[in-house]
């Protein structure tokens, strides 16, 4: 009796003192997570060199600390057995309805492990996030500098600039095409101009809807799907015949490169060290006008030469300008090609939680640098990176046991939500002036890039129209025509017994005119019109002459066989069309150097001062088109806007694709892009009712605006320090 009493008393002694030990156990990690981090919390502020073991795993870290008080207390467990270990669990509180796995029951928390999400508020837990992405902001930093820049960010640089220049040659496209394309399609006058307007639409609903898509689903898979609806579309606009679907696939082209900007600024960001952003983002933003050039260029040696057209009969007719539409996709078809041997953003990956897939990448790019540097046996060092934990796993496990349409409810609902939160704290008063800064910018210079072309077409036209040569009362009998007739009015003219074989009309008008017993072979009419005539026994073989061109017209006993159908082209007939397209060249080229020295001094002077200081000079240069009164004046000053303006362009992206944090990069730059093609649409309008009637409003109203926006931008907070949140 007296032996059992004295075993029991001794397992009640060795239970006591393994449960002293425990706990003592348990406090001394606790002491030593706390003394880590207090260590951290002081290096970070006294070292400028952080170095990567802050960031491992915290419980990793209380691990080894146990690990090591477990070493240390070895002779105090010692001689223990299975059995002991089983008996003294008991005495440690293991509840006794825990799950096999080891699972406290339901409301009750285990000694020693971490407390569950599911007692956790939604505000914990996003304090909990918040930090998680402070310290994965910092430590991908590090990481980036010391994966360097080098070969990788230069492939992925060339890459993204041939999906940028789709987006430049997409803006340019709409006015090269679009007086062709009108024309070709026999648009009436109450038609004319839907093209311009639609595309920019199509633009503004894709930079909101991409930009978005790409917070959730990736940079890369969305650029890849965004520009593949930009080619595929563009392709069919240059086959379809009928101008209502000339305009759907137009717009669905629109839509589908609006996510092109968004979404490469935010990809190239994400791959560079802090100290190369705003360089390396200005020379990114040279390709949009390298796309201008090239659809400049393009349209200058293709549109205007009608001989490079063919037909099928008389109702399929491909002409010149139909050409110049498939050329112009074809850099977006090479963007497409080339992304796909791209990786994604691993700054995305680590963001969603995707810790493997993004480690991945930066070795990835940092092996290709170290191979490109001729260092291939430097290892990447980085083990472990730190990755918030997303609070949407239990929305991304209900909608993965839903239907289709449910897990398209959520995520469009997911889109809405982080648009949202682009207009709560802190980044609120931030979005709403760059919304206000893109707006104003637009409007100015795409306001001013129509009204430019079109007040020197106007020049022409008026220098043209004082060319003109009338001819009154005129009798002309028995005479063959078959040479070209251009820029003439002709009154009150009688023509009997004439023939009109194998000739052109060129800007002519007949007015009160008669012809009796005429021959009309082969003949062109273009800008050509016959007013309040009357045609009697005349016979009409293979013209063009039909309804539109008699206007008030009387046919009396006549017949017309083979008309041609459709609306003719004639480029060749066209004076202006060679010097608009090599206006617009001159103007797309003039940016090139603006741009070269906008990229070398982003980081020395600064991003606001040069948004602000460029749109302020930009608004300023304005006033000088008083002093256009020629066609050379206004090149000039075509010019000059053009370079001025390009250093605002640039600072807005970079500043832009800087300011908003990864989670809402995408969403608050497709935002903002999508205000941008607003005003476009807004400008065109505007700019474009006033060529021709006054000076003093478009001048006005496009210093006004570039000013008041400049101002607002120098009121944004400097991002050059910024780390990729």
């Amino acid at each position: 009796m007296e032996d059992g009493y004295g075993d029991g008393r001794a397992a009640a002694v060795r239970g006591a003192k393994v449960i002293a030990k425990d706990i003592a156990k348990e406090a001394k990690r606790q002491v030593s997570i706390k003394a880590g981090r207090a260590a951290d919390r002081a290096a970070d502020e006294y070292s400028a060199q952080r170095s990567y073991g802050r960031f491992q795993d915290e419980e990793g870290g209380g691990r080894r600390a146990e690990d090591e008080d477990e070493g240390a207390s070895s002779d105090n467990t010692e001689g223990h057995d299975d059995e002991d270990e089983i008996y003294e669990g008991e005495y440690q509180g293991v509840p006794a309805a825990q799950c096999a796995e080891g699972t406290p029951a339901e409301g009750q928390v285990a000694l020693g492990r971490p407390v569950s999400d599911s007692v956790k508020g939604l505000g914990e837990l996003e304090k909990e996030r918040e930090g998680d992405e402070e310290e994965l902001a910092q430590q991908y930093e590090l990481i980036m500098q010391e994966c360097g820049h080098g070969r990788f960010q230069w492939q992925l640089f060339f890459v993204l600039g041939l999906a940028l220049m789709s987006d430049g040659v997409e803006v340019f496209v709409v006015g090269f095409v679009l007086p062709s394309a009108e024309t070709d399609m026999c648009v009436p006058n109450s038609g004319a101009g839907w093209l311009g307007s639609i595309v920019y639409l199509g633009m503004m609903v894709g930079a909101f809807f991409w930009g978005g898509l790409s917070d959730k689903l990736g940079r890369k898979t969305v650029l890849l799907i965004s520009l593949s609806f930009n080619a595929l579309f563009a392709f069919l606009s240059a086959f379809v015949q009928d101008y209502s679907m000339f305009l759907v696939c137009r717009m669905v082209s629109g839509f589908g490169i609006g996510g092109a900007v968004p979404i490469v600024f935010s990809y190239f960001v994400e791959v560079l060290a802090r100290e190369k952003r705003g360089e390396h983002l200005s020379w990114l933003c040279m390709f949009w006008m390298i796309g201008g050039i090239y659809a400049s260029a393009m349209a200058w040696a293709i549109i205007p030469h009608y001989g490079w057209s063919f037909s099928m009969g008389s109702a399929y007719q491909f002409h010149s300008w139909r050409v110049f539409v498939v050329v112009c996709a074809l850099p977006c078809v090479c963007a497409v090609v080339a992304l796909t041997f791209m990786p994604e953003s691993p700054r995305f990956f680590l963001q969603m939680g995707k810790h493997d897939e993004g480690w991945m990448v930066l070795k990835q790019i940092h092996d290709t640098n170290m191979r490109g540097r001729g260092e291939p046996e430097k290892v990447f060092t980085v083990n472990r990176i730190k990755t918030p934990r997303p609070l949407d796993e239990l929305v991304e496990m209900q909608s993965e046991s839903r239907n289709f349409l449910f897990r398209i409810k959520t995520e469009l609902g997911a889109m809405w939500s982080t648009f949202m939160r682009c207009f709560s704290y802190p980044v609120r008063d931030n979005t709403l002036k760059l919304a206000a800064v893109w707006f104003t910018l637009s409007f100015g210079y795409y306001g001013l890039s129509v009204w430019f072309p079109d007040v020197i077409k106007h020049l022409q036209a008026d220098e043209y129209a004082s060319r003109v040569k009338i001819h009154n009362n005129e009798h002309i009998e028995d005479f063959t025509f078959n040479f070209t007739l251009e820029n003439q009015i002709h009154r009150n003219g009688l023509f009997l017994n004439d023939r009109f074989i194998g000739m052109k009309f060129k800007a002519v008008v007949f007015i009160d005119s008669t012809f009796q017993n005429c021959y009309f072979e082969d003949v062109t009419a273009v800008n050509s019109y016959f007013k309040n005539c009357t045609f009697v026994d005349s016979f009409f073989y293979n013209t063009d002459i039909d309804d539109r061109k008699l206007t008030n017209s009387r046919i009396i006993t006549s017949s017309f066989h083979h008309n041609k159908t459709g609306c003719q082209m004639q480029f060749d007939d066209d004076y202006s069309a060679y010097w608009v397209y090599f206006v617009n060249f001159l103007g797309t080229l003039a940016v090139l150097p603006g741009n070269i020295v906008s990229a070398l001094l982003m980081d020395k002077i600064g991003r606001l001062r040069m948004l602000g200081g460029s749109m302020v000079l930009s608004g300023i240069s304005c006033f000088f088109l008083w002093f256009g009164t020629s066609e050379s004046m206004m090149i000039f000053m075509l010019c000059l806007y053009n370079g001025l303006s390009i250093s605002a362009w640039n600072s807005l992206d970079v500043v832009t694709a800087e300011i908003y944090p990864t989670d809402r990069r995408g969403t608050g730059f497709g935002f903002c892009n999508a205000m941008c093609k607003l005003a476009a649409v807004l400008g065109n309008l505007t700019f474009g009712s006033l060529v021709g009637i006054t000076k003093a409003i478009p001048i006005l109203l496009a210093s006004a605006v570039l000013v008041g926006g400049g101002l607002v931008g120098l009121r944004l907070p400097d991002t050059r320090a910024n780390v990729l949140m």
